[in-house]
């Protein structure tokens, strides 16, 4: 594979990662890019549901979509939620701009290594950010009672937390979230930022959402595109007590939502299944992926619930240069964290994939830190396919023969000690404890 087929200078040239389309301009219309930067869900839509989107395509880009309060609505009926709690916007990014502008005074506190818009909103619009490291030693775990300490220290008046936060995967139980809800009720306002969370299977009950419907100062905030593996339809929610949620709806345009939100909404009640079957999917291949990177020597991998894995490079390998050799010589595209507040480029964030895909990103992996240039598969790669319905082989758990390390291909070690693999992940009643 050519070393110049994509220009890295379009990496560059912004603070976030460049959008997919650049990135296949820059590569002269390039169209095997494997993506592992943007966390989207690759199994959900199912292509059927990709036909029906096509079949209206017409009409969606021709005709005007219902109003915001409409489209809600639906998704209230769908999810089981309170119209009056719920407020729908065009992305999670436009409800956090409006959060920002209309709720947060002085200051917001935030552990950091997190999602760089609730670092960079309140910056941008003038606030004191005051920024509550992760440590790398324990994890990037958020330890409630001393991020409680550090907001009384700090005398912030706005506190968020991303669960899962992005982008290491650090869960916080719901007990702990809601106990940290508790202690932190006199403060003007507290942002739990859940756009990740579907993708938990770590306990059968996650979501505070309906503690946020109760509470004076609690807002919930939902990210559509992440859990539906749609980006580019840009649609999220939130949920807080009616007021707070007035607050935000009447400073949002009437129509702020588009046709093709719209027409996701109403297929969403008749796909319900097909959803709860993707959620299994990407959380086997959570596991496996978990476990073919900690197979490679030197790469560290922190623990997620999320739809990406925190790798850490060993000493003298740099997440820049990595992430310009995956792109110029195998064509994959991931997410250095060098420009993350409390991270360094050393820190690499990798989305979930299939197994197809893992077997390009393990590859080009194993050449860049070996210094090998072999394109033969790394022996821990299921095949042939790990896609869509498909269970795994008879006889063979994730993170078994088939989750055997990496480094065997690329370093001749043998495979590490594996801790015991965890239980299939919980089974969701109905669609709406899914989101």
């Amino acid at each position: 594979m050519s070393s110049d087929a994509i220009d890295p200078g379009v990496l560059r040239r912004n603070a976030h990662s460049p959008s997919f389309f650049a990135l296949q301009r820059a590569s002269s219309g390039r169209r095997d890019l494997v993506d592992f930067c943007i966390p989207c869900n690759p199994y959900f839509p199912t292509p059927g549901m990709f036909s029906q989107l096509a079949g209206a395509m017409e009409q969606i880009l021709k005709y005007y979509p219902s109003d915001a309060d409409t489209i809600a609505a639906e998704l209230c009926d769908t999810l089981g939620h309170n119209p009056q709690t719920v407020v729908m916007g065009n992305g999670s990014t436009e409800l956090i701009t409006w959060i920002d502008h209309l709720l947060v005074r002085e200051s917001l506190a935030t552990p950091i290594p997190t999602f760089g818009r609730w670092t960079d909103q309140p910056l941008e619009t003038g606030k004191r950010v005051d920024m509550f490291q992760l440590h790398e030693m324990r994890g990037f775990e958020l330890d409630v009672d001393a991020f409680v300490h550090f907001i009384r220290m700090r005398g912030s008046r706005v506190a968020v937390v991303c669960n899962p936060n992005n982008p290491d995967g650090g869960y916080v139980p719901r007990r702990e979230v809601a106990r940290l809800l508790d202690l932190l009720i006199d403060l003007d306002l507290v942002v739990v930022d859940e756009s990740f969370l579907d993708f938990v299977d770590a306990e059968p009950h996650t979501s505070v959402a309906d503690e946020a419907r109760i509470r004076p100062n609690v807002i919930v905030l939902k990210s559509l595109g992440k859990n539906f593996g749609l980006h580019g339809v840009r649609f999220g929610y939130m949920v807080a007590n009616p007021a707070l949620a007035r607050t935000v709806r009447s400073a949002l345009p009437k129509w702020n939502l588009n046709s093709f939100a719209e027409v996701v909404v109403f297929l969403l009640r008749e796909h319900a299944a097909e959803y709860r079957e993707s959620l299994r999917l990407l959380v086997r291949d959570r596991l496996l992926m978990s476990q073919q990177l900690a197979g490679l020597p030197g790469l560290k991998v922190f623990p997620s619930q999320g739809n990406f894995v925190l790798v850490k490079l060993p000493d003298g390998k740099d997440g820049v240069a990595l992430r310009d050799h995956l792109m110029g010589r195998h064509g994959v595209f991931v997410r250095e964290c060098g420009n993350k507040l409390g991270s360094s480029s050393q820190f690499v964030r990798l989305v979930v994939r299939p197994q197809k895909d893992v077997r390009r990103l393990l590859i080009g992996l194993g050449s860049f830190l070996y210094g090998t240039a072999s394109e033969e598969p790394p022996d821990n790669v299921v095949s042939p396919g790990h896609g869509w319905g498909e269970a795994p082989a008879s006889g063979a758990a994730p993170g078994g023969e088939a989750g055997a390390t990496a480094a065997n291909h690329f370093a001749g070690t043998t495979p590490p000690h594996r801790e015991p693999v965890p239980r299939e992940p919980v089974p969701r009643e109905d669609f709406r404890t899914a989101i």
